[in-house]
């Protein structure tokens, strides 16, 4: 179950602020982010071996696009699409909006289910995809959002129970370099393994990779990478004037 919190704040330098962690089977491998498809220039995010796509990715127009599992539908299924896909089938566009309005335009019973967060400085939304129909998007309120397997804010998720009022509670923080505030909380592995927000490994399966990315109102995005668990790794620049 990966975790993606987000926070829109319309007229403030840095509009959107996003951090994600990616859990994950420990063996699957993956490639940092870069500008891994030349198909799609301008593209950047971490590929994922087994088919090529990506959990978290953004274009040069500065729209972000992310994907999670929802709940009961971890890993591939004979005669469905990668989830990997649906990211760089959004990044296509040059809006958040027209990114989410082209994933709504798809048959979701291609793919598993999926959660979707879009998202540019203007604002985000959330992607149901439910395995069947067209997916379902909803433009998110200003403030912050928490998504894991299930919609955002879902207070039943022993995970967003516990860590969205410690989000909301934090200062914010101040980016490129001062994310102190929320690298705490995505880093916390305390607790049952439910409502850990950096999941300790257990059979095979825990957090593999972390990222805090900042959109601002005028100039360039900013994107750190943790290439372990956020207790672990240091968070690094990705370099996103390539592709």
């Amino acid at each position: 179950m990966c975790t993606l919190v987000v926070l829109h704040r319309p007229g403030h330098p840095w509009p959107l602020l996003l951090a994600a962690n990616r859990d994950e089977m420990l063996d699957r491998a993956w490639d940092a982010p870069a500008a891994h498809w030349p198909e799609r220039p301008g593209v950047i995010g971490g590929r994922d071996h087994l088919a090529g796509g990506t959990w978290l990715a953004i274009n040069r127009a500065g729209v972000v696009a992310s994907v999670l599992n929802r709940q009961g539908s971890l890993g591939p299924k004979l005669g469905k699409r990668s989830r990997g896909e649906l990211p760089l089938i959004a990044l296509a566009e040059d809006s958040a909006e027209a990114a989410a309005a082209a994933i709504t335009g798809l048959d979701a019973g291609e793919w598993r289910r999926f959660n979707m967060v879009i998202a540019d400085r203007h604002g985000a939304y959330f992607v149901r995809g439910l395995a069947t129909g067209a997916p379902h998007a909803e433009r998110l309120a200003p403030g912050l959002a928490m998504v894991t397997a299930r919609d955002p804010n879902d207070l039943t998720s022993p995970r967003v129970a516990r860590h969205l009022p410690r989000l909301k509670a934090a200062s914010p923080p101040k980016p490129p370099d001062d994310w102190e505030s929320w690298r705490a909380i995505i880093a916390d592995r305390s607790g049952a393994i439910e409502s850990q927000f950096t999941i300790e490994p257990q059979g095979g399966f825990g957090t593999i990779s972390s990222s805090l990315l900042a959109l601002p109102e005028i100039g360039a995005p900013v994107w750190l990478f943790a290439p372990e668990a956020p207790d672990i790794a240091a968070f690094v620049p990705v370099a996103l004037g390539q592709g």
